[in-house]
């Protein structure tokens, strides 16, 4: 997972014509990787039942494997869209911090968890993210006229994020200018 970070971190450098290496540069050298292993029985009355709530996440970017059971769900334009399975495919979620990192060009989607009806479904789930201590900000590459700064630099997002995902808040906002 260490080698899929960065290979994906160089390239959304490159996709945005950067250095390759300023996303790693702000994750630093001790970036975190947290596996989370998802289990969510099938349940009679999914309509009323939710596997996990809407948030977005307060990492760099989330990595998934998903079973082959529908439920992972992203928010756009006041309606869910359910994330469509591929067998052995790996999703990448971006999160609040790449957001930041991006100066809102690469977005962390808002989504949530529905429980299937018929079958369990099974996920895992790599949160990386950015060192302890370690300050971000928008790359300067990505600041313009036409883009002006749209996040200042913070430090410790993940925290921040979680107090607030606690409170079923999102966060982001503490990082706009």
């Amino acid at each position: 997972m260490k080698m899929f970070t960065e290979v994906v971190s160089k390239a959304l450098a490159k996709s945005l014509k950067l250095e390759e290496d300023c996303f790693l540069n702000q994750f630093g050298e001790r970036a975190a990787l947290q596996a989370r292993f998802n289990y969510y029985l099938c349940c009679t009355t999914p309509e009323l039942v939710l596997g996990l709530k809407s948030h977005a996440d307060g990492t760099g970017y989330t990595v998934i494997l998903q079973d082959d059971v529908e439920g992972l769900q992203i928010h756009k334009d006041e309606h869910w869209f359910t994330v469509p399975t591929i067998s052995d495919a790996l999703l990448v979620l971006m999160g609040d911090q790449m957001e930041i990192m991006t100066n809102g060009v690469f977005k962390a989607p808002v989504h949530r968890v529905v429980t299937n009806s018929e079958r369990e479904r099974i996920s895992v789930a790599m949160f990386y993210t950015p060192e302890p201590n370690k300050e971000i900000g928008p790359e300067e590459g990505l600041i313009n006229e036409e883009r002006p700064k749209l996040f200042k630099k913070v430090k410790d997002y993940g925290d921040i994020h979680w107090e607030y995902y606690q409170q079923e808040k999102e966060a982001l906002h503490v990082a706009k200018v």
